[in-house]
């Protein structure tokens, strides 16, 4: 729709006089700029020309999807914009939207033209008829195609993920796993505060949050290939889809941003000793220049791993931000060694048992890796 200021009133005033808001489609964005114009022509296509607001939850994209999002707004009033500073992550988005929107019914949808609008009409039919009070569109269900999205890679690690899902949660759904579903507002703002926001599965949290079964509707979906743009989605996501199903089960005994923490720094350890062992006997340095390499190496490696698992949400990525944030990792981790050693070594100078006296240690030092990595590492940017 090219929209000059002269069509600007016009448009608006056609908008505010013709049906009540009814529905809103939250399109969590990060570098989407050339597929929201298109998009928003699809869904008027689709919809109408009223009844309906598109709510872009942009994680501050570097291709300037916010600035795109705000001129649609200046001239169609049914397009709104939340830009959001050191905030990543679809599932978040999406709950930051349902917040956001009076609407009494809200779909997420994806940006990159693979989700068709014109599955919206019978969701949201069904959906206020009562026959479902979620209706998802589904890669798997009968007449559903995958075949324009040309990834048979991902397909199948689609249907295993669903397996997975319907197996541990419980939900008889085809594809619970989808990232295109409409529910009432009400309900996603009632299970908002619940959710962990974690990774790309937003559905997948709403089904296993509810304390009763909601009845869902699968609508066959064509899949599309992306109109524009690089897919967000990479070799982490089945390391974030089982994050979100730890979460669902233990989240609220360990963080599970704690508990991948951890997990990391175990592996860490398996690191150190194998570099340590390495500069022993093979280079032939003596221990104290062995446990330093060693030592560095695994705190670099512990880096990488969070960066690319732990923090995936708010990932470095620019040469500059990897350089700083390594940097400060070091830093935190070193502070972190210092409060284990000390710690450990006055219980045990106490009369602690030694090994009760380095868990503590450790306890301690991981604790505080973990606080001060979040703040000053990953959460500064």
């Amino acid at each position: 729709m090219d929209m000059t200021p002269e069509t600007q009133p016009s448009i608006a005033n056609t908008v505010s006089s013709a049906r009540p808001l009814d529905l809103a489609i939250i399109l969590p964005t990060l570098n989407e700029r050339d597929n929201l114009e298109p998009l928003v022509e699809r869904i008027e296509d689709a919809l109408g020309i009223s009844g309906w607001e598109v709510l872009i939850v942009d994680d501050n994209s570097s291709d300037g999807t916010s600035d795109e999002a705000r001129r649609l707004s200046l001239s169609d009033p049914r397009v709104r914009v939340i830009q959001r500073i050191g905030r990543r992550g679809l599932s978040s988005a999406a709950i930051e939207g349902f917040c956001a929107t009076a609407a009494p019914y809200v779909a997420v949808m994806d940006a990159d033209h693979q989700h068709d609008p014109r599955l919206l009409v019978d969701m949201l039919a069904a959906v206020k008829s009562g026959e479902a009070e979620v209706a998802v569109a589904s890669r798997f269900a009968e007449g559903a195609s995958m075949e324009e999205w040309g990834r048979p890679d991902r397909e199948k690690l689609s249907s295993v993920a669903n397996f997975l899902a319907r197996k541990l949660t419980g939900v008889d759904l085809s594809d619970p796993m989808s990232g295109f579903f409409l529910l009432p507002t009400a309900t996603a703002r009632r299970l908002a505060p619940n959710l962990s926001g974690i990774g790309f599965k937003i559905l997948l949290d709403l089904l296993a949050t509810s304390d009763t079964p909601l009845k869902v509707k699968d609508f066959p979906m064509n899949f599309s290939a992306r109109r524009s743009g690089e897919s967000k989605l990479d070799r982490a996501i089945a390391l974030d889809f089982l994050a979100g199903l730890y979460d669902k089960s233990f989240g609220r005994v360990i963080p599970t941003r704690f508990a991948l923490f951890g997990t990391v720094g175990v592996i860490g350890i398996g690191v150190h000793m194998a570099i340590l062992y390495a500069f022993l006997l093979i280079v032939g340095t003596n221990f104290g220049w062995s446990q330093a390499v060693a030592t560095f190496g695994a705190m670099t490696f512990n880096f990488w791993l969070n960066n690319f698992l732990t923090y995936r949400d708010r990932r470095l990525k620019e040469a500059d931000k990897v350089f700083w944030g390594w940097l400060s990792f070091i830093v935190a981790c070193s502070i972190g060694a210092f409060a284990n050693v000390a710690v450990a070594t006055t219980l045990y100078d106490r009369g602690l048992h030694e090994v009760l006296a380095a868990l503590v240690g450790i306890g301690i030092g991981s604790v505080w890796n973990y606080a001060l990595s979040s703040r000053f590492v990953w959460g500064r940017y």
